[in-house]
């Protein structure tokens, strides 16, 4: 019996085109990572199970045609994932929200209570600010904060250089940033009307 775990994803893709067993260890490798992908962009566990096994069931059926041509594996499960969930979206002619909730609240945790209610507040106002984004920056960020992938890897899921990763990367931020202080203004302008 091979080792299918010793072995690197190249080298399991080519024995993948005739070995199911190849084929398991890729998905074992990846099937956490391309889950956790389209949970946060379905915000929908069921939804987020049924599309990972749709990835997988079309990698399976098209690993024969899969050439590396420079995008490894990853990518291409990343992009498989990504155009199931576009379609996902489109059926369902409605707006994507990103459940980053979990993600957050483990870095803004405080054991102090109202430290606490504060950063419940600014957590609620991110991902306010998060989901007003255009689709492609909130799949940079998904990327980069919870896959916490390269900006070259990146590049690669997203079709696009490392360096206009990195230019998107700044403008999201610089978009998200602005978003956040006018929530915040808007907010403040509330309460002192109240």
């Amino acid at each position: 019996m091979m080792e299918y775990k010793e072995l690197d994803d190249a080298s399991l893709v080519v024995l993948a085109k005739t070995d199911k067993g190849a084929f398991g260890e890729l998905y074992e490798r990846y099937v956490s990572r391309i889950y956790n992908y389209i949970y946060y962009r379905t915000s929908n566990h069921h939804e987020a199970e049924d599309l990972t096994a749709k990835v997988f069931m079309r990698a399976m059926g098209h690993i024969r045609a899969y050439d590396e041509r420079g995008v490894p594996f990853s990518a291409w499960l990343y992009r498989i994932a990504h155009n199931l969930v576009a379609n996902w979206h489109r059926d369902r002619q409605r707006r994507k929200i990103i459940p980053l909730d979990d993600f957050m609240s483990k870095r803004l945790r405080s054991d102090m209570p109202e430290e606490e209610t504060e950063s419940k507040e600014e957590q609620r106002h991110l991902l306010d600010s998060i989901r007003r984004l255009p689709e492609d920056r909130q799949q940079l960020l998904i990327l980069k904060y919870v896959e916490r992938l390269s900006n070259a890897e990146i590049g690669k899921i997203m079709d696009r250089t490392e360096g206009a990763v990195k230019s998107l990367y700044y403008r999201t931020l610089s978009a998200l940033r602005e978003q956040f202080d006018i929530d915040e203004a808007k907010m403040e302008e509330t309460q002192d009307g109240s």
